[in-house]
């Protein structure tokens, strides 16, 4: 059992190794550099997030809803009066057939061919960098600094003098930070959503002619870009319009109206659309080629890694993604299509963060026997002369010992199960903290006996684990691109990432809970068991066998 648990754990944290392409892969043959991958990711992260989640929406409905606002709101009026009485009430008020048929357009584009996707890009991107540009110093020119000080004697004005009541929201205490520390956190959990751009170069990246050194450079310079544009917009926004008054739908939209600029609003809606229609695009493109590449390893079902020969496009792929993307957008309101990506994000960033902390550390499973070092084969001699050993109390000496004293200044498979414990361990220590500071905060740090103890507890608990990795050997193999400050700046991250987890609603948690029992049902079902790695090292063995084992 305890043999099958350890290969069960192995399967978990198999790398899939990077690296150029090789000419004689035709068909992942590489065709977008370093400059096409941080385009990619700009144009996805300056989609739906600096354009419509500054108030909530995802892509395909932040398009439907910036294409309304310029109609004035009939189509979703008209849809609204036909279809509300037969929505369930954990679906959208109305099914958003424009939607819908945006994600079919744009999956036809893609099984025509992703050979016109880098021109897309740029073309997109400089209009909505223009956007972005006029938006941001339009609003410092039309701006009011009394907007980030309002009172509540402004609420009452503003509110009588607004005609549209979608766009009116809670006072909260007012001035800069009207919602306080709490306010910032379930904003920053939202909005998420934002940045999850950089993974799209990720998926994307199998185009790359060099994923190594293009996937890192991309990742950070979109996402300084990025930041940068954020920053830019959301403090025009607010300066241009109070903030209990910012649209929820078309913010920019009616901002300009706000502050009598109404003719701009359509130049702005122009450039939006076709943010959206490339964030959209780039989105459907990365989630195809996630599928196809997981498809091609073996995790998901074989028929998904098949090419058109003619279009040289995963046309099974496309149209399946294509189509579920459409019906959620169709049916599922957009506050939780956004909640459930940005909570799927969270996670995601977080499974990154913990893999970066336990790789660092894990020895290298390619090496065959003969690759070994002679501080590897000393080490496996100590491990075998330690388990002869007729005292126990020796032995467990020398393993707590091992913990802050390791015997060797390379990872070893010890070293790789002392970090692999100790950063589960940590996750759930950083859990437990995170749910008694999101329930109990003032308590905390108000000095409550019970809750600031066991508090401090914590903290010491998680110091003394993450010194523990910390005095373990790392890997040294070079590379283009490492995470500095390891474990620090991982486990911060962690921290952050699960911090922001448990603001999330409960319904959003049911959603991603049946979204991921979907998940493991297919993987563990599946997936698993058809990993190409795995294949590929059992039929090695058959020409390559080691010692003690025999040709069949």
């Amino acid at each position: 059992m305890l043999q099958d648990a350890r290969q069960f754990g192995q399967k978990l944290v198999r790398r899939r190794p990077l690296g150029p392409r090789e000419e004689t892969e035709h068909h992942m043959a590489g065709c977008l550099n370093t400059l096409d991958l941080v385009i990619i990711g700009v144009r996805r992260m300056l989609g739906a997030g600096v354009h419509i989640l500054v108030g909530t929406a995802c892509i395909a409905r932040a398009w439907s809803y910036t294409f309304d606002s310029l109609t004035g709101n009939h189509i979703s009026r008209g849809l609204e009066g036909t279809f509300s009485l037969y929505m369930p009430y954990y679906l959208a008020k109305y099914p958003d057939f424009f939607a819908l048929g945006l994600v079919l357009l744009l999956m036809g584009l893609l099984v025509l061919g992703v050979h016109v996707l880098p021109q897309v890009n740029k073309v997109f991107m400089g209009i909505n960098i223009s956007v972005l540009s006029f938006i941001i110093v339009s609003g410092f020119i039309k701006g009011d600094l009394h907007n980030w000080k309002l009172t509540e004697q402004d609420y009452p004005l503003n509110t009588s003098e607004s005609n549209d009541i979608y766009s009116l929201g809670p006072l909260g205490s007012g001035g800069f930070v009207p919602f306080g520390l709490d306010g910032i956190l379930r904003g920053a959990a939202l909005c998420f959503y934002m940045f999850i751009g950089f993974d799209s170069i990720v998926t994307t990246g199998e185009k790359a002619q060099n994923p190594q050194r293009s996937i890192p450079i991309g990742i950070v310079v979109s996402v300084l870009i990025c930041f940068v544009a954020y920053f830019g917009v959301s403090a025009a926004l607010t300066l241009m319009v109070p903030y209990y008054q910012i649209h929820p739908d078309s913010p920019f939209l009616q901002a300009f109206l706000h502050v009598g600029w109404g003719p701009a609003r359509y130049a702005v809606a122009v450039g939006i659309l076709c943010a959206l229609s490339s964030s959209l695009l780039n989105t459907m493109f990365a989630m195809s080629w996630l599928i196809y590449t997981m498809a091609e390893d073996g995790l998901l079902f074989r028929f998904l890694a098949q090419i058109n020969a003619r279009t040289r496009t995963h046309i099974k792929v496309i149209m399946i993604s294509g189509v579920l993307a459409g019906v959620l957008a169709l049916l599922f309101h957009f506050s939780d299509l956004m909640d459930l990506m940005s909570l799927r994000s969270l996670l995601a960033n977080l499974v990154v963060d913990f893999s970066v902390l336990v790789l660092r550390y894990h020895s290298d499973q390619n090496l065959s026997k003969n690759q070994k070092t002679e501080e590897e084969s000393e080490m496996e001699l100590v491990v075998k002369e330690r388990s002869l050993d007729p005292v126990p109390e020796a032995n467990i000496s020398r393993n707590l010992k091992s913990l802050w004293f390791p015997a060797s200044t390379i990872p070893t498979q010890t070293s790789g199960q002392i970090v692999y414990g100790c950063a589960i361990v940590l996750v759930v220590l950083l859990t437990i903290l995170s749910l008694i500071l999101y329930r109990w905060p003032s308590q905390v740090f108000s000095g409550d006996p019970v809750l600031t103890t066991v508090a401090v507890l914590l903290l010491l608990l998680i110091t003394g684990v993450t010194a523990i990795i910390w005095r373990q050997p790392q890997d040294p193999t070079a590379l283009h691109f490492r995470v500095p400050a390891l474990p620090f700046l991982p486990l911060v991250s962690i921290f952050v990432n699960i911090y922001l987890m448990v603001h999330m609603t409960t319904w959003t948690w049911v959603l991603f809970g049946i979204w991921m029992g979907i998940g493991f049902v297919i993987y563990f079902g599946y997936g698993i068991r058809h990993k190409l790695e795995e294949n590929t090292e059992q039929h090695t063995g058959l020409h390559l066998p080691n010692d003690g084992q025999r040709h069949p």
